[in-house]
This record gives C-alpha cells, sequence and structure tokens, in this order.
C-alpha cells in the first residue's frame, strides 16, 4: 500500500481561543493530503477539473486524539483505503512534531461530471489513474511465519 507524506506548519490563524488547531482545519488539511498523494501518483486533480471532472466528498470522518498547536508542524499520511473505480475512500493520520498520533480520519469521493454532477467511472475516463488506484490499495502480502 502506498502512503502520501506532506507537511503543514501550523498557522496561528488555524487555532481557536484554546490555542489549539481548531478543528475544521484538519479537514483542510486532509485535503492538502489527498493532492499530494495524487501528485505523488503522478496525476493532477488540476487537470482533472481542467477536462470538467469534480471528485466531490460524500463522507468525511475524523477523531481527535491529541491538539496540536501554532508553532508545530504536522505530519498528514494519506492512503487509499478502498477503492472501487467509482468511489475512493482515503485514509488519514495527522502526527504531532514529536510523531505521536493527532488526528485519524477517512473521506471518501466520487468523480462527477462539472456540468450535471452525473457520476463518471475512473475506469473508464481515466484508465492510468484507476490503474495506479488500485495499485496504491493493495495491501502488502506478509510472509508466512
Amino acid at each position: 500500500m502506498m502512503i502520501s507524506e506532506t507537511s503543514v506548519e501550523v498557522r496561528y490563524a488555524e487555532t481557536d481561543q484554546m490555542g489549539v488547531v481548531y478543528h475544521a482545519n484538519y479537514f483542510v488539511w486532509m485535503e492538502i493530503g489527498r493532492t499530494s498523494f495524487i501528485r505523488d501518483l503522478g496525476f493532477s486533480y488540476a487537470q482533472m477539473e481542467e477536462d470538467g471532472i469534480i471528485s466531490p466528498v460524500i463522507d468525511i470522518q475524523a477523531s481527535y486524539k491529541k491538539p496540536l498547536r501554532y508553532g508545530q508542524t504536522a505530519k498528514i499520511k494519506t492512503w487509499v483505503e478502498e477503492y472501487n473505480g467509482f468511489r475512493v475512500k482515503y485514509g488519514y493520520e495527522i502526527l504531532t512534531t514529536d510523531g505521536e498520533l493527532a488526528v485519524t480520519g477517512s473521506s471518501v469521493h466520487i468523480c462527477a461530471n462539472r456540468e450535471t454532477f452525473k457520476p463518471i467511472s475512473l475506469k473508464k475516463k481515466y484508465p492510468d489513474w484507476h490503474k495506479a488506484y488500485e495499485e496504491a490499495a493493495k495491501k502488502p502480502v506478509l510472509a508466512e511465519e
């Protein structure tokens, strides 16, 4: 399974009155992780949009474990948990500067025509992207003991 990693420095504007990252900002960071994952696979979400295809979120989830604060650096790990040619479920871990787990989460996306919002098959429209997602989602095979 392919795991993409990217980092974000926590900005003051991303914190709340308690001095910790405001919860909704983790969803923005998940998007940063997702676009980084796509780029690491060799594709461009911006190009997909230029082709008239969008990838809306149809479900999103986050579980908060430990706060991040201004001045820290968040490491975002992103991978494909599930993929069926139409839907993709991304998994996320966001770690603190010390490598401790701050947030786990997932988001589910489809690809759709920008004008009609009609779902499209990634397999048919972008066969190379489809193949890369199938490969990226494969779980490693462990050797028998």
